[in-house]
């Protein structure tokens, strides 16, 4: 299968000392979804702004290693150029533009832009948001404001969709319905995602693939029925395992991370 997104051993640092990312590697395949997972602070974000271009706000570079959308070598490029391309970011925070409706944040692409689907199409995919559109998106729940957000994401042509943290904070009902929703985007549409995820289990439940994060560093990966069945992922991960519930995470964790994954 074509691979359309490519990292080779990528290294980030924060204010020229703090590496944040340690030779990342990574692939996301033409129509597939990929899950970038780990705990808070692991450096799932910072690869997926280090994929997009948003690095400069954050007073980070790429330091090391090289970054490759459909075969070209694109480390560093500027956030608008890869969106230009098809690499669309949906980012973890500020997704709406809340003193918009919901119908004006979906026209709020620059004029020429040639969409993927178009506002209507959007609707249909989304119908809350068909029934709101004329609704400040700023009044949104935030299930729908994660909608609207993959909504607009669409009318960028993605070939990539770079989605940050989609269940961060929903109930476990609009979680399901969203990343089933991805599932869908990804098999009508045929767009690839590369998804980063603290929910391991949403996540895992639609992916083909993913990758584990800790400390800056891939530690584990492979297909996602491998890492639902791996042992420490299901303890540390997803809450299962005949020593789930025995001890304390913060109890464990190091001593067994280190023993198995390094």
């Amino acid at each position: 299968m074509t691979t359309l997104l490519e990292l080779e051993n990528v290294e980030v640092v924060y204010h020229h000392v703090a590496t944040a990312v340690q030779a990342v590697s990574l692939a996301v395949p033409a129509r597939s979804i990929v899950a970038l997972l780990g705990t808070n602070g692991a450096g799932k974000t910072t690869t997926l702004r280090a994929i997009s271009g948003f690095l400069g706000a954050d007073d980070a570079r790429i330091v090391g290693g090289r970054i490759a959308f459909l075969g070209e070598e694109v480390t560093g490029r500027p956030p608008h150029e890869l969106a230009r391309r098809g690499l669309v970011l949906v980012p973890e925070r500020d997704k709406v533009f809340e003193t918009l409706t919901v119908q004006e944040n979906l026209r709020a692409l620059v004029p020429g832009r040639r969409a993927a689907v178009t506002p209507e199409q959007v609707f249909d995919y989304f119908p809350v948001l068909a029934e709101r559109r004329r609704q400040l998106a700023g009044y949104l729940s935030g299930g729908e404001r994660q909608m609207l957000a993959l909504g607009t994401a669409l009318l960028c042509r993605p070939v990539v969709l770079l989605v940050d943290e989609l269940s961060l904070g929903l109930a476990p009902l609009v979680v399901e319905g969203l990343m089933a929703m991805v599932r869908r985007l990804r098999d009508e549409l045929g767009i690839a995602v590369l998804l980063v995820e603290q929910n391991a289990a949403a996540a895992l439940g639609v992916a083909d693939h993913g990758y584990v994060m800790e400390h800056g560093r891939v530690v584990y990966d492979g297909p996602a029925e491998r890492l639902l069945a791996h042992e420490d992922i299901r303890e540390f991960y997803l809450g299962l395992g005949h020593r789930a519930g025995r001890k304390r995470y913060t109890e464990v964790k190091q001593y067994r991370r280190r023993r198995r994954w390094f």
